[in-house]
Order: C-alpha cells, then sequence, then structure tokens
C-alpha cells in the first residue's frame, strides 16, 4: 500500500522540529524581548481550526507558567463587524499554517492598531499575516501535502513553547523544547494499536484532557473527524462529567490523555468512572481500573508532554483512517486552505 502524505508528514515532525528551533531562533529571541519590554497583562490569540487548538495549548502554558491571563479573540469582530478593541496593554498571537485566512489577517491588524504587541506563527514567511505583525515566527516546516494539518500543528505549539520559555528565560523549559525533537521521535513508536483496533468500528468517541493536554484532546476530536468520519468530541476530565458522561454507555470509546501534572489524578478518576459505566476507556500517563494503558514518552517536563502526545496520536489516527477506508490525505468536503471572513 502507497504510504500517505499524512504518514510521511507525521514521520518528518522531529526533523521539522529541529529545523524550526535552528533556523527561527532569532525570530523568537527577538519577539521574546520584546514581550518582556512590553510586559503584557493580558496575551490573546486569534487562530481557527488546529490553529486554534495550538492557541489552547498556548493559553494553558502561559497562565501556568508566566501568571497572565489568555484570551480568543472571535475573528470576526474586526473582518465581519469591524470593532477596534482597546489592547495598549496586551500582546496578540495569531496562528495560520497559510497565514492567508482574511479574517485572521484583519484580526491581527485590528489588534495591532489597537496597541497590541502582534506576533505571527505561520508556515510561510511571506504570507500577509506575517507581513503585517510586528514579529514573525516561520515554522519552517516544509510543505505539507494532507489536509490535514500534522507537523504544522506541532510546530505551531513548539513556537509557542520557545517563545514562553525565552520570553520567561526559563532553563529548564527552554531546555525542555530543546530536546522535543528526540522526544517526537520516540513518541512515533508507541504502540496504540489497541486505541486503532477499537476506534476503526467506531461511530463516536471522546476525547478526554486537562490543562494543555485538553487543547491535544480538541486535536485529537477534529482528526477523528476529518480524517475517519468518527463523531469525536473534547471534554476536559471535570467538564465531561456535567451532562456529557450520561451518554457513556457500554462500548463507548474514551481516550484520556493523561501526563504528569497536577491534574492527573482527577483525570484517573474520571477514566474509572467511565470505565465503570461500561466504556471502553484508552488512558496514557498512568494506570486505572477498568482502562487501557497506552504508552507514551516518559520523563517530560509537563508544559511539554501533552504535545509529545499528539504525535502518537498522529501515528495513530492515519493508520484508522485507512482502516475505516478513508483517505487521510483528502478528508471530504475539505480543503487544505481555508480561507473565512
Amino acid at each position: 500500500m502507497t504510504q500517505s502524505h499524512m504518514a510521511r508528514e507525521v514521520a518528518e515532525i522531529p526533523e521539522a522540529a529541529r529545523r524550526f528551533l535552528d533556523g527561527s531562533r532569532d525570530a523568537v529571541l527577538a519577539a521574546a524581548a520584546a514581550l518582556r519590554d512590553r510586559r503584557p497583562v493580558v496575551v490573546t490569540t486569534v487562530a481557527r481550526g488546529s490553529s486554534d487548538h495550538a492557541a489552547t495549548y498556548l493559553k494553558y502554558a502561559i497562565e501556568l507558567e508566566q501568571g497572565i491571563p489568555v484570551a480568543s479573540l472571535g475573528p470576526s469582530i474586526a473582518s465581519i463587524y469591524g470593532r477596534p478593541l482597546h489592547l495598549g496593554q496586551a500582546a496578540c498571537i495569531g496562528i495560520s499554517q497559510s497565514g492567508r485566512s482574511p479574517d485572521i489577517v484583519e484580526m491581527l491588524r485590528a489588534a495591532g492598531a489597537g496597541g497590541a504587541l502582534t506576533i505571527a506563527i505561520s508556515n510561510a514567511p511571506g504570507s500577509p499575516l506575517a507581513e503585517g505583525a510586528g514579529h514573525s515566527l516561520p515554522l519552517l516546516a516544509g510543505v505539507e501535502h494532507s489536509v490535514a494539518a500534522t507537523k504544522t500543528f506541532v510546530t505551531s505549539v513548539l513556537a509557542g513553547l520557545a517563545l514562553l520559555g525565552e520570553w520567561r528565560q526559563d532553563g529548564a523549559l527552554c531546555r525542555a523544547v530543546a530536546d522535543l525533537p528526540q522526544a517526537f521521535a520516540k513518541a512515533l513508536d508507541c504502540d496504540w494499536s489497541p486505541l486503532a483496533a477499537r476506534l476503526s468500528r467506531a461511530g463516536s468517541a471522546y476525547v478526554l484532557g486537562r490543562g494543555p493536554a485538553l487543547a491535544i484532546a480538541g486535536e485529537a476530536a477534529l482528526k477523528l473527524k476529518e480524517t475517519s468520519g468518527i463523531h469525536a468530541e473534547s471534554f476536559s476530565g471535570a467538564e465531561v462529567l456535567h451532562g456529557p458522561a450520561a451518554i457513556v454507555q457500554s462500548g463507548f470509546p474514551v481516550l484520556a490523555l493523561g501526563v504528569a501534572d497536577a491534574a492527573l489524578p482527577q483525570l484517573v478518576a474520571t477514566a474509572e468512572r467511565l470505565a465503570g459505566q461500561g466504556a471502553d476507556v484508552f488512558l496514557t500517563g498512568a494506570e486505572a481500573q477498568g482502562a487501557v494503558a497506552l504508552p507514551s514518552v516518559p520523563d517530560l517536563h509537563p508544559i511539554v508532554a501533552p504535545l509529545v502526545l499528539a504525535v502518537s496520536f498522529y501515528a495513530c489516527v492515519e493508520g484508522v483512517a485507512r482502516a475505516r477506508g478513508f483517505d487521510p490525505d483528502v478528508p471530504p468536503h475539505l480543503r487544505k486552505v481555508t480561507e473565512t471572513v
């Protein structure tokens, strides 16, 4: 069987990460210095789709590590409604693989006009988003042929984490970020075939996480929809108990993305509760009664660990798509570049 573009691009993630860390280091240092000079009281983000999951990841990372609130801006505030925002004490991070979606471009431009320090994260250095921002962090991920974003998603989060580490001048986080290419390579070897076997015959699924892992849960649920035709939803390990757990019955598949942080005990408790309702639960990062333990790369900084899980998941879901008769490169009704207003 011919290897899909998606499979090749997932395999390229370690090298793409190295390329970003080497090639965009000066851009990261300049943007980090600008953040230290500005001392924003709030950070805002502008993104859609997988890029918005990257923004959610950075929201948790910045709030946990820097203690600054992070808010997502609705792109239509600028592109449709034309309303100015007062952002004189803010930074704004725009994330887009193509850097061409008019609503993302216009919202980042409007944020700058409102006084924000603007930073673009994009795989297209010459794009309108990159050229319109005060600082640009080129992903250098190379061409991504599959409609489903994989290496561009991972490098988008990597860019934000590298920026955060240098902004804080946090040696431990900077070292963890520098080590990510090796961690990604190890993640590709993690065997998630038990999950793949279950999802190959699933109609619906839940994906759970807490903190930065919630962003990976959202990204995983999106990939299950677009590559494999599975109606998947993502929830925090707490939120799922406020109603959504009611439909979890015998055989309902649940993927719980656990890492070694303060939220892990609660996520384990949720996994055990859903397994007790009859769900087919798969859990990373810990053992739980009634759940299948999935392997993950050990001994990682808790802020970067969820991103490493995304690499293992991508390798898994590409196989799920093919097993279900889908072409993971060309999801129905979707295009690689989505331009919205």
